[in-house]
């Protein structure tokens, strides 16, 4: 960096000095994802450098990390995977820089390697210049063909759960928080964002300024960056996409205002500025990315009837539980999941009906038991305080965190009401707002602030079981959908050979099809699935809900007709939710077997590192 950048670096650290000062000050939990050392040094502010360079598929970078404790450390440790480190300097004031002798530790396959920096009691700032390296976990970086309009490259990042380590040298661990601000340079006619305050104009000279204000965690460090355009939804809200896809963006989520003015009157105000869509290419591994101010979500949500718009919800409502209120670590990961399953469900409620969200929890329900009967109910991985160390954090991701979590929160709404758990609930984020939690702090919580008002609630729960048992427990409150049973009928009737007319298929959801396919017979075979596909046009769906959970039933049940429908759908939806059950199915059906290497041979160059790794080891892939 030269001067001049490393003057505006320090006048920008000196500007937002007093708003560093308000970070919250942890309690440091002990992290198994981290070499960090916070408990004798900890950073509260990131004034970051970035070029993105598109053709060697690299970021080229300097990140200057403010020390906001330091007691007495003769080091400072940060978190880095596959980085090249350049230099590092440290500094008392910003300016006086003196080179260090740092040193890198031992590589581990999941946490890559510690870099360790020598201070001093009076050191303030550390210095670090570095590049990232290609293939680096977080990034993906497209060529145009792989976009929307095939005309420009894009770059995208996802950092949950301990990859933002490969993009920026930092203590990776959800239980410490840092402000930021950030100058991106990208080639020109490209758009920046990050999670931060955002531009919604094209710089004429590519060069973008950041500022994130409030604390977050490394996890929802973000950036995106490819031919976006932006539209408004409301005073602070708004969608970004590619140019061919704003118009249709713009439709889906037009409810967005809607859906914050119902979050804010259950659970308090929206405490981010703005709340901001960007659409990501097909590639992006994740239905969404709660990002603070700006929510990545997948195009695979753009059904064209908002059908599919509970993700949104479920990306708001990590404003308040996982970006406000913040799991410790990554073992209490169901208290960022469970809460926001919880709360998309009572906004979608809101939004469109009760019947709805028992639709919604009923397929919370099938995917919950469809995941025990895999792990088996025994097994440690039910727990919701689940020990994650020796393992990568993204195998957490399951729906034990997500839709046990749920049921475990419906449960305590059925025991003592739901007017009591949501002033709770309101104390709780008001109270924890910008800290983290761990899931015995919660426990101790719920005990001391609601539980004790209503003998005997803790026994009728069953908090002990819920929480640190296996399996699922008896009492998990069963949801109702009149759709459903409707659906079911409809099943039994299809069988039974009435005429499809007579079904009352016509004006049914997204979700009643998707129960409809999941209620058909396990034996049944594909001359079937071809009189349905004959009906109902399945296999040639636009909806990309409806579209998995065919496929994959087509798979078991060896429905050759889906074949070139499956390659195609392989090829362009990199979500990581559709392709391990379609990938599974292929490989644990005869014949399949193949053709699933043979996809995945074409589609692996287009998916993201994350589903990489994933669907590699599922196939157990070599080159």
């Amino acid at each position: 960096m030269n001067t001049l950048k490393a003057c505006c670096v320090f006048l920008m650290i000196t500007a937002l000095m007093a708003s560093c000062s308000q970070t919250h000050t942890p309690a440091i939990p002990s992290d198994p994802h981290s070499f960090s050392n916070p408990e004798e040094a900890f950073v509260e502010h990131l004034s970051l450098s970035l070029v993105v360079n598109m053709e060697e598929k690299i970021l080229q970078g300097e990140a200057v990390w403010m020390i906001g404790k330091n007691r007495n450390a003769k080091e400072l440790i940060l978190d880095t995977k596959e980085l090249e480190i350049l230099e590092v300097q440290t500094s008392n004031d910003g300016q006086t820089k003196t080179a260090a002798k740092f040193t890198l530790g031992p590589k581990d396959p999941i946490l890559g390697e510690a870099l360790h920096i020598p201070i001093t009691a009076g050191t303030r700032f550390v210095h670090i210049r570095y590049n990232t390296t290609p293939g680096a976990e977080a990034l993906q970086f497209l060529p145009p063909a792989q976009t929307h309009t095939g005309r420009s490259p894009f770059l995208l990042t996802q950092s949950q759960a301990i990859n933002a380590r490969t993009w920026v040298p930092c203590q990776d661990s959800p239980g410490l928080r840092f402000t930021y601000n950030a100058t991106v340079t990208v080639p020109k006619g490209l758009l920046a964002l990050m999670s931060a305050e955002n531009p919604t104009q094209v710089s004429p000279d590519g060069v973008y300024q950041f500022q994130m204000t409030q604390p977050i965690p490394a996890y929802l460090l973000a950036l995106a960056v490819g031919e976006l355009t932006f539209r408004s939804l409301g005073p602070n809200t708004g969608v970004y996409a590619e140019p061919t896809l704003i118009d249709k963006a713009a439709y889906e989520f037009e409810e967005v205002n809607d859906m914050i003015s119902i979050a804010e009157k259950l659970y308090g105000p929206y405490q981010w500025g703005r709340y901001d869509i960007v659409v990501l290419p097909p590639s992006f591994p994740f239905g969404g990315m709660e990002n603070p101010r700006l929510t990545f979500a997948t195009p695979t949500i753009l059904a064209g009837d908002r059908s599919l718009v509970a993700l949104v919800a479920h990306e708001l409502a990590h404003s308040w539980s996982g970006n406000l209120v913040t799991n410790a670590t990554w073992n209490d990961f169901w208290l960022n999941e469970g809460f926001t399953v919880y709360f998309e469900n009572r906004i979608m409620e809101a939004l469109k009906g009760a019947e709805y969200a028992n639709m919604l929890a009923q397929i919370s329900l099938k995917d919950l038991n469809d995941e025990v009967r895999d792990m088996g109910s025994d097994s440690p991985d039910t727990k919701l305080a689940i020990d994650l160390a020796g393992t990568n954090p993204d195998d957490g991701v399951t729906s034990i965190a997500y839709d046990k979590g749920f049921f475990f929160l419906k449960t305590i709404e059925k025991t003592v009401g739901r007017e009591a758990f949501d002033a709770f609930l309101i104390d709780y984020f008001n109270k924890n707002a910008f800290k983290t939690m761990t899931t015995d702090e919660f426990v101790a919580i719920l005990r001391e602030d609601l539980l004790v008002k209503f003998p005997g609630s803790e026994e009728q729960i069953g908090v002990d079981n819920w929480v640190y048992g296996t399996g699922i427990p008896d009492n998990l409150p069963i949801p109702q959908s009149d759709k459903f049973t409707n659906v079911e009928k409809a099943v039994s009737a299809w069988i039974a050979g009435v005429d499809e007319g007579d079904l009352g298929s016509d004006e049914w959801t997204s979700h009643e099809w998707l129960h409809f396919i999941h209620s058909l017979p396990d034996g049944i075979d594909a001359k079937e699935l071809g009189r349905l596909d004959s009906v109902f046009h399945l296999t040639a769906s636009t909806n990309s809900e409806v579209q998995a959970a065919w496929y994959e039933r087509a798979i078991k049940s060896n429905y050759l007709k889906a074949k070139p429908a499956i390659r195609k759908f392989l090829t362009t939806v990199g979500r990581r939710k559709f392709l391990m059950p379609l990938y599974g199915a292929m490989k644990n059906t005869p014949g399949w077997e193949q053709t699933a290497l043979d996809i995945y041979r074409e589609a692996r160059p287009r998916y993201h590192p994350i589903s990489v790794i994933s669907v590699d080891q599922l196939l157990s892939w070599q080159e």
